[in-house]
């Protein structure tokens, strides 16, 4: 079921166009990516969707929303860098948010409880804001940007400031909460993406330019590559893997012979076949799996090139 659309959303500054003719759709329970380098428009997209920026051109519309409705209470936002009162604790803090989304006291301060103890930050729950790590204070901005329950959280490159810890405790949470509500996220760390991402959106110079799901993606994109490694003579197999009808050629890098296929199902079943008949002494076969980041290039240079 769809949560939100958005049609044609263009946002210019002065001169330069940030975002052009931005379109998709949003489905309930899905964790969905903003991939794109900097300056690519993942930031004014969410700050748009926010309600912090008005588009030149577009709409953004959530589902059963109503004329004129206020779209801050179906989302729950989390800037690149959040701002908090250090001397307030977090207990303070979230209770302060709460009454901000309009919640009663007595609600607000249950609600600040329960979100303390999801987070993982519950034992912190009296220290000052100003003590805490980077990573605490990550999950108290999450924790503050769905006290009031909104059917989408967005986060700003959520870990890219953190440290290992920090960012490892933040994705834990991502993944989490992903199975309680809808999440739009952006980075340009593409791992973290591939980790925790159900469907992606690549951006480049303000526009999408490639949009599914990892599997889709990494089916249009595959690389019909197999890599082989032998306990020894890796050069000998060689010469009998070229000859094979399904290669096209083959390289060696390092202790490893890439394997480049016309067709990777044959390539597999042939060089399996292959080496079980002759007893090769082969000590690892794997297809090439399409990461992000290949990809995220590929893409890329199509765009550049058309």
């Amino acid at each position: 079921m769809t949560l939100l659309t958005v049609k044609n959303l263009t946002k210019t500054y002065q001169d330069k166009t940030a975002v052009k003719n931005i379109n998709f759709e949003f489905q309930y329970g899905k964790c969905i990516a903003l991939i794109g380098p900097n300056g690519a428009g993942k930031t004014t997209i969410l700050r748009t969707l926010a309600g912090l920026l008005k588009p030149n051109e577009g709409s953004v519309t959530f589902t059963n929303m109503k004329p004129n409705d206020d779209i801050r209470k179906y989302i729950g936002y989390l800037p690149q860098y959040p701002v908090f009162y250090s001397w307030m604790t977090g207990l303070e803090f979230l209770i302060y948010s709460g009454r901000l989304a309009f919640l009663p006291k007595m609600e607000a301060k249950t609600r600040a409880e329960e979100l303390l103890k999801k987070v993982g930050i519950y034992d912190a729950k009296n220290q000052r804001i100003g003590k805490y790590s980077g990573g605490m204070k990550q999950r108290l901005g999450i924790a503050q940007a769905i006290i009031h329950k909104p059917k989408l959280l967005m986060l700003d490159e959520p870990v890219s400031s953190l440290d290992p810890i920090g960012r490892r405790e933040v994705l834990t949470l991502m993944e989490e909460l992903k199975h309680e509500m809808s999440i739009l996220f952006s980075t340009h760390i593409l791992s973290d993406a591939d980790e925790i991402s159900d469907e992606l959106l690549l951006l480049h110079q303000g526009e999408i330019v490639e949009a599914g799901s990892m599997s889709e993606l990494r089916q249009k994109y595959q690389t019909s590559t197999i890599k082989l490694q032998f306990k020894e003579n890796l050069e000998g197999y060689q010469s009998k893997i070229n000859a094979l009808e399904s290669i096209s050629n083959s390289y060696m890098e390092r202790d490893v012979l890439l394997v480049k296929a016309t067709d990777i199902r044959l390539a597999r079943q042939e060089i399996l076949t292959t080496a079980a008949q002759q007893n090769w002494e082969m000590t690892s076969f794997t297809l090439d799996r399409a990461s992000l980041e290949d990809m995220f290039m590929k893409v890329v240079k199509n765009e550049c090139n058309g």
